[in-house]
């Protein structure tokens, strides 16, 4: 399999936002339901669940920078650290013009659920610069990076917080963050960053990492909606890094890959697509409409609603909203972004017996193969790729176990067992810790 690597200027979320928000929740909207709802059904103490609606601390930076003409741009940059009962903050870097603070509270949010439902020993962040990656040359995105990060030094690193990659964050900017956090310290610093290039400590299988956890809990979610587990008819939003590298992986298992689709449109064949030629016309032109082989050409919207045993959305948030929920023909969503299928929806799917593999869960390779790295480079290993899969197929296997218990203990869907695993995991931390005044 040819793993992606999506180049910064085509991320299909930079260029493709949510246009639902107006009739269905924003993010932070999406991430405080659920989390409420789980605190309530867990008979969270009143204090603690004060406690968890807040962030940490929220920091604001300037980041001055000059431009290749000589000219000064001064970009905002933020940095969201949710709660660290469980250990050091970790979280994304996000480099994007229209950068919203109540996106990054989200996001921190949901790294804060997914780590402790995953039993990764990190707390939540979340941060980044307003600026264009796509506007700007790679001298005036380094400047702007390293100053951003000169700026936070007093609050991040490897045992304080911990940065991955996100929007328009490839590895050479990564390796950025690690050289100026290391450039302050004065020695190596290579733990403060998750996502570097192999050479500067990073791991195998970080590029494929969301796609392979996903690809685990497939399985398991089939069996448990009484399907076949393996030639299922799949539907996967998004043919980048995560949706492109997931298409590959599930035609190796067996599952038959019925559509796909990017920014341009989708393409739709009953009887399977040719995966191989689809990623390959994603590489090569950007556009998985100039794929060769037999198949329908249909908007984003309406391959969405086509038939198929499996849907799984890995590209923006709301693609699942209250406009389409009751039209889709699927058995199974299983959810490769943060929000795809927004809260009121996720019950609409309940009630007509589809269930949802949340986004917290579904995701969780990404973040659990980032604490792999992260172990690593503290402790001065390096792990072949078949160690890397052995123990991240254990640890989202164990997540699902859990979750599908609770489910079933608690007469619940899965995205509400979910949440309430990891919030009393944090809830449970925090009043170990207790209060310090």
């Amino acid at each position: 399999m040819e793993t992606i690597h999506s180049p910064p200027h085509v991320e299909y979320d930079d260029l493709a936002p949510s246009s639902h928000s107006m009739e269905d929740e924003n993010p932070f909207a999406s991430m405080m339901a659920s989390f409420d709802e789980a605190a309530d059904r867990s008979g969270l103490d009143s204090d603690l669940y004060a406690l968890l609606r807040k962030p940490d601390r929220e920091i604001m930076v300037s980041v001055p920078t000059k431009l290749d003409d000589g000219t000064l741009a001064i970009f905002e940059g933020y940095r969201v650290q949710h709660n660290s009962g469980l250990g050091p903050y970790f979280g994304p870097l996000r480099i994007h013009a229209g950068l919203k603070v109540e996106e990054l509270r989200a996001l921190a949010g949901w790294m804060t659920w997914k780590c402790a439902l995953l039993n990764v020993p990190f707390g939540g962040s979340a941060g980044g610069i307003r600026m264009s990656a796509k506007r700007h040359s790679r001298g005036e995105l380094e400047r702007a990076v390293r100053r951003y990060v000169s700026n936070m030094i007093g609050d991040i690193g490897a045992e304080r917080d911990i940065f991955a990659g996100d929007l328009a964050t490839d590895e050479e900017l990564l390796a950025w963050v690690m050289d100026t956090v290391s450039m302050h310290s004065r020695t190596t610093e290579n733990a403060s960053v998750c996502g570097k290039p192999l050479k500067l400590g990073g791991t195998y299988g970080n590029a494929a990492a969301v796609a392979q956890g996903m690809r685990i809990l497939l399985g398991p979610a089939l069996e448990r909606s009484g399907l076949p587990r393996t030639g299922a008819r799949v539907i996967i939003q998004g043919a980048g890094r995560r949706g492109g590298n997931l298409a590959q992986l599930l035609a190796q298992d067996g599952q038959i890959v019925v559509g796909m689709s990017d920014m341009h449109g989708g393409i739709y064949n009953e009887k399977g697509l040719d995966v191989s030629a689809a990623v390959r016309a994603r590489i090569d032109h950007d556009d998985l409409r100039r794929s060769k082989g037999s198949f329908e050409v249909l908007s984003g919207e309406e391959i969405i609603e086509r038939p198929c045993d499996v849907f799984m959305p890995c590209a923006v948030a709301n693609v699942v909203h209250l406009r389409n929920a009751r039209e889709l023909q699927c058995k199974l969503i299983v959810e490769g972004s943060h929000a795809a299928v927004s809260q009121r929806s996720d019950r609409i799917l309940a009630e007509r017996g589809i269930a949802v593999v949340p986004d917290i869960l579904a995701t969780g390779g990404g973040t659990v193969v980032n604490y792999f790295e992260w172990v690593q480079n503290r402790a001065g290993y390096s792990w072949l790729p078949d160690v890397v899969q052995h123990r991240l197929e254990r640890f989202m296997l164990e997540a699902w176990d859990e979750v599908a218990k609770v489910a079933k203990e608690q007469n619940s869907r899965l995205r509400m067992a979910a949440h309430m695993v990891a919030v009393t995991r944090v809830a449970a931390a925090d009043k170990l810790r207790g209060l310090y005044a």
